[in-house]
Protein backbone atom coordinates (compact mmCIF):
# COMPACT_ATOMS: atom_id res chain seq x y z
CA UNK A 1 0.00 0.00 0.00
CA UNK A 2 0.98 3.39 -1.00
CA UNK A 3 2.11 5.92 1.75
CA UNK A 4 -1.00 8.37 0.61
CA UNK A 5 -3.68 5.83 0.43
CA UNK A 6 -2.08 4.54 4.04
CA UNK A 7 -2.52 7.95 5.15
CA UNK A 8 -6.39 7.84 4.23
CA UNK A 9 -6.78 4.62 5.48
CA UNK A 10 -5.68 5.61 9.01
CA UNK A 11 -7.43 8.85 8.85
CA UNK A 12 -10.57 7.08 8.29
CA UNK A 13 -10.21 4.82 10.69
CA UNK A 14 -9.85 7.79 13.84
CA UNK A 15 -12.81 9.49 11.56
CA UNK A 16 -14.51 6.16 12.13
CA UNK A 17 -13.23 5.43 15.81
CA UNK A 18 -14.40 9.43 16.57
CA UNK A 19 -17.81 8.92 14.98
CA UNK A 20 -18.58 5.33 17.46
CA UNK A 21 -17.26 7.19 20.38
CA UNK A 22 -19.85 10.00 19.73
CA UNK A 23 -22.84 7.45 18.42
CA UNK A 24 -22.25 4.82 20.29
CA UNK A 25 -20.70 5.69 23.42
CA UNK A 26 -22.66 8.45 24.64
CA UNK A 27 -24.86 9.37 27.69
CA UNK A 28 -27.76 12.51 26.69
CA UNK A 29 -28.24 14.35 29.23
CA UNK A 30 -31.65 17.00 28.29
CA UNK A 31 -30.96 20.29 29.64
CA UNK A 32 -34.33 22.64 29.04
CA UNK A 33 -35.75 22.24 25.10
CA UNK A 34 -31.59 21.31 24.47
CA UNK A 35 -29.11 18.55 25.30
CA UNK A 36 -26.00 17.96 25.90
CA UNK A 37 -24.07 14.75 26.11
CA UNK A 38 -20.73 12.68 28.34
CA UNK A 39 -19.21 10.67 24.98
CA UNK A 40 -15.83 9.23 24.59
CA UNK A 41 -15.32 11.01 21.33
CA UNK A 42 -12.58 12.85 22.40
CA UNK A 43 -10.35 10.18 23.58
CA UNK A 44 -10.19 9.37 19.91
CA UNK A 45 -9.52 12.70 18.61
CA UNK A 46 -6.33 12.89 20.91
CA UNK A 47 -5.35 9.30 19.98
CA UNK A 48 -5.31 10.35 16.56
CA UNK A 49 -3.30 13.44 16.98
CA UNK A 50 -0.92 11.71 18.74
CA UNK A 51 -0.34 8.94 16.27
CA UNK A 52 -0.86 11.08 12.99
CA UNK A 53 -0.60 14.69 13.92
CA UNK A 54 -2.64 17.48 12.32
CA UNK A 55 -3.73 15.08 10.18
CA UNK A 56 -5.25 13.07 12.95
CA UNK A 57 -6.91 15.80 14.58
CA UNK A 58 -8.44 16.92 11.84
CA UNK A 59 -10.00 13.02 11.24
CA UNK A 60 -11.28 13.46 14.70
CA UNK A 61 -12.67 16.60 14.71
CA UNK A 62 -14.60 15.21 11.37
CA UNK A 63 -15.70 11.59 12.95
CA UNK A 64 -17.46 13.87 15.38
CA UNK A 65 -19.24 16.62 13.16
CA UNK A 66 -20.54 13.61 11.06
CA UNK A 67 -21.94 12.21 14.66
CA UNK A 68 -23.50 15.64 15.08
CA UNK A 69 -25.19 15.48 11.85
CA UNK A 70 -26.62 12.28 11.67
CA UNK A 71 -27.79 12.02 15.88
CA UNK A 72 -30.00 15.12 16.44
CA UNK A 73 -26.83 17.38 17.46
CA UNK A 74 -26.95 19.79 14.06
CA UNK A 75 -26.60 22.76 15.08
CA UNK A 76 -23.77 22.33 16.94
CA UNK A 77 -21.90 20.40 13.92
CA UNK A 78 -19.86 23.71 13.03
CA UNK A 79 -18.98 24.45 16.32
CA UNK A 80 -18.06 21.17 17.06
CA UNK A 81 -15.71 20.91 13.87
CA UNK A 82 -13.92 24.13 15.52
CA UNK A 83 -13.41 23.26 18.89
CA UNK A 84 -12.08 19.80 18.12
CA UNK A 85 -10.17 20.38 15.65
CA UNK A 86 -8.45 23.16 18.42
CA UNK A 87 -8.24 19.78 20.77
CA UNK A 88 -6.78 17.75 17.76
CA UNK A 89 -4.13 20.75 16.98
CA UNK A 90 -3.25 21.42 20.60
CA UNK A 91 -2.49 17.33 21.31
CA UNK A 92 0.25 17.64 18.38
CA UNK A 93 1.74 20.48 19.24
CA UNK A 94 1.72 19.45 22.91
CA UNK A 95 3.08 15.46 21.95
CA UNK A 96 5.19 16.64 18.84
CA UNK A 97 6.80 19.95 19.17
CA UNK A 98 7.32 20.31 22.87
CA UNK A 99 7.69 16.95 23.54
CA UNK A 100 8.83 15.36 20.87
CA UNK A 101 7.55 12.20 21.86
CA UNK A 102 8.87 10.28 18.43
CA UNK A 103 12.06 10.48 19.84
CA UNK A 104 10.66 8.96 23.09
CA UNK A 105 10.90 5.13 22.99
CA UNK A 106 10.35 3.74 26.22
CA UNK A 107 6.48 3.19 27.27
CA UNK A 108 6.35 4.92 30.48
CA UNK A 109 7.76 8.74 29.01
CA UNK A 110 5.31 7.43 25.96
CA UNK A 111 2.26 7.70 28.31
CA UNK A 112 3.47 10.45 30.46
CA UNK A 113 3.22 12.43 27.13
CA UNK A 114 0.56 11.09 25.49
CA UNK A 115 -1.22 12.33 29.40
CA UNK A 116 0.36 15.51 29.45
CA UNK A 117 -0.96 16.49 25.87
CA UNK A 118 -4.62 15.09 26.58
CA UNK A 119 -4.58 17.22 29.77
CA UNK A 120 -3.70 20.36 27.92
CA UNK A 121 -5.80 19.98 24.76
CA UNK A 122 -8.40 18.81 26.89
CA UNK A 123 -8.66 21.35 29.59
CA UNK A 124 -8.37 24.49 26.98
CA UNK A 125 -11.27 22.64 25.57
CA UNK A 126 -12.87 23.42 28.89
CA UNK A 127 -12.74 27.14 29.09
CA UNK A 128 -12.93 27.33 25.11
CA UNK A 129 -16.40 25.08 25.04
CA UNK A 130 -18.86 27.50 27.08
CA UNK A 131 -17.27 30.33 25.96
CA UNK A 132 -17.69 30.00 22.21
CA UNK A 133 -21.08 27.94 22.78
CA UNK A 134 -22.23 30.93 24.99
CA UNK A 135 -21.31 33.34 21.63
CA UNK A 136 -22.36 30.50 19.65
CA UNK A 137 -26.23 30.73 21.15
CA UNK A 138 -26.51 34.05 21.52
CA UNK A 139 -25.52 35.53 18.45
CA UNK A 140 -25.32 32.72 15.98
CA UNK A 141 -29.17 31.20 16.86
CA UNK A 142 -30.09 35.35 19.12
CA UNK A 143 -30.95 32.75 22.47
CA UNK A 144 -31.64 35.55 24.92
CA UNK A 145 -28.17 36.10 26.32
CA UNK A 146 -29.38 34.95 30.03
CA UNK A 147 -30.08 31.56 29.27
CA UNK A 148 -26.80 31.12 26.74
CA UNK A 149 -25.46 32.20 29.73
CA UNK A 150 -27.18 29.47 31.53
CA UNK A 151 -26.74 26.86 28.89
CA UNK A 152 -22.99 27.15 28.22
CA UNK A 153 -22.47 26.74 32.34
CA UNK A 154 -24.22 23.77 32.43
CA UNK A 155 -22.40 22.36 29.21
CA UNK A 156 -19.37 23.67 30.75
CA UNK A 157 -19.74 20.93 33.48
CA UNK A 158 -20.53 17.82 30.87
CA UNK A 159 -16.63 19.31 29.24
CA UNK A 160 -15.28 19.30 32.32
CA UNK A 161 -16.71 14.94 32.71
CA UNK A 162 -15.59 14.52 29.25
CA UNK A 163 -11.93 16.29 29.99
CA UNK A 164 -11.39 13.43 32.65
CA UNK A 165 -12.99 10.82 31.03
CA UNK A 166 -10.99 11.13 27.82
CA UNK A 167 -7.74 12.22 29.53
CA UNK A 168 -7.73 9.06 31.72
CA UNK A 169 -8.69 6.68 28.82
CA UNK A 170 -5.65 8.21 26.66
CA UNK A 171 -3.40 7.31 29.87
CA UNK A 172 -5.05 3.56 30.11
CA UNK A 173 -5.22 3.36 26.39
CA UNK A 174 -1.97 4.74 24.91
CA UNK A 175 0.54 2.23 26.22
CA UNK A 176 -1.13 -0.45 24.72
CA UNK A 177 -1.48 1.26 21.15
CA UNK A 178 2.28 2.44 20.98
CA UNK A 179 3.46 -1.43 21.88
CA UNK A 180 1.31 -2.74 19.71
CA UNK A 181 2.08 -0.27 17.10
CA UNK A 182 6.05 0.14 17.67
CA UNK A 183 6.42 -3.61 18.40
CA UNK A 184 4.34 -3.81 14.49
CA UNK A 185 7.03 -1.44 13.33
CA UNK A 186 3.98 0.45 12.34
CA UNK A 187 3.88 4.24 14.61
CA UNK A 188 3.67 6.59 11.93
CA UNK A 189 6.38 8.65 12.91
CA UNK A 190 8.75 5.84 11.49
CA UNK A 191 7.25 5.90 8.19
CA UNK A 192 7.96 9.57 8.47
CA UNK A 193 11.54 9.15 9.20
CA UNK A 194 11.76 6.62 5.91
CA UNK A 195 10.62 9.44 3.76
Amino acid sequence: MDKKTLKIVECALIVALSYIGFQFLRVDIPVGTERTAIHLGNTFVVLGSLLLGGWGGFAGAMGLTIADLTSGYVTSAPKTFILKLVIGLLATLVSRKFFKIEREHSVKAQTRIAAIAAAVSLGVNIVLDPLFGYFYKAYIFGIPQDLSATLSKIGSVTTLVNAVISTILVFVLWPALYSALSKAGKLPWHEEKKQ
